[in-house]
């Protein structure tokens, strides 16, 4: 049985005939004669008997209608509450991204789809360790990622952009007389690192290894905050993405040469709803350095 007999067998209830029943629901009338015989036979009774005046429901056909009009109703319920909750979206959002990427641009567009649905509640996993990324992915709760590189590959990934690189230098520091500092010239700098398996240091280490002896390092930290504070304290200089520098900090930044940056990539879950798509939608409004948007062609999901 299904809900569509159960429809059915309401309209020629409520009609009175299996012609106009077919007129209502915009079906062939051969289509409905077949589905409600096909219900008689499963159900194995009469449900509807023929009289001068059209079809009327026998005494066990009230009964079971009096049923099927509580299963269809129940089946519109529900399919008004998801439509509903697509529009007001409630449950939870876990969201992974990696430290530094989109820290201006992602509280903003977090913000605007809280506002946008106030029963949304959001849970974000900023650097999250290896073994607690692959812990969240086969849980199945991570529905949406940020971040600048994509290793395991899923299918539903978007580049949003790139993320310039730039270096914070002690207050006084000579090179703050360039616009530009080349990063032969920091090869003796001691460095403000980050935690060994995170995502900033290894860029770090990517981009000084052509550049001299590995970094020597100073300190250090799990926030990129904290490496900026530290930095133009003077305890060593630190490279981030651009977005990543706290307000009150610009003029002891600058960029490198030659240029670098990093690609913001979004990733959503396999099977992605509504505020997944949201979230992506208005990651994509926000302003990104680099390259115009566009979807990434991978293969493997989270």
């Amino acid at each position: 049985m299904s809900l569509r007999q159960y429809e059915y067998a309401l309209a020629v209830a409520e009609e009175g005939s299996v012609t106009a029943a077919a007129e209502r629901l915009r079906v062939a009338q051969p289509s409905v004669s077949q589905q409600i015989r096909g219900l008689e036979r499963e159900l194995g009774v009469k449900l509807f008997a023929r009289t001068p005046t059209g079809l009327v429901p026998t005494t066990v056909g009230r009964a079971f209608l009096r049923e099927a009009e509580v299963a269809v109703s129940a089946s519109r319920r529900a399919r008004a509450t998801a439509r509903a909750g697509a529009e007001d979206l409630v449950g939870e959002l876990v969201v992974a991204v990696q430290m530094g990427f989109g820290t201006r641009q992602l509280p903003r567009a977090l913000g605007e789809l809280r506002r946008r649905h106030p029963r949304l509640e959001i849970t974000v996993f900023e650097e999250p360790s290896a073994a607690e990324l692959d812990r969240l992915c086969r849980r199945g709760a991570l529905d949406f990622a940020l971040m600048a590189a994509c290793d395991r590959t899923p299918s539903d990934a978007h580049r949003l952009g790139d993320e310039e690189l730039v270096v914070v230098l002690g207050e006084g520091h000579p090179r703050l007389e360039s616009e530009r500092v080349e990063l032969s010239e920091l090869k003796d700098e001691p460095w403000v690192r980050f935690d060994r398996d995170s995502t900033l240091d290894a860029v770090l280490v990517e981009v000084l290894k052509d550049h001299g002896p590995m970094p020597a390092t100073a300190a250090r930290v799990s926030q990129a905050a904290t490496a900026v504070r530290w930095a133009a304290e003077g305890l060593g200089v630190t490279l981030l993405p651009a977005s990543a520098v706290p307000p009150g900090h610009g003029h002891v930044v600058r960029p490198v040469s030659p240029a670098l940056s990093r690609p913001v990539i979004a990733v959503l879950r396999q099977d992605a709803g509504p505020a997944e798509r949201t979230l992506l939608a208005l990651l994509r409004k926000e302003k990104w350095s680099g390259s115009a948007p566009e979807t990434v062609p991978l293969s493997q999901r989270f």
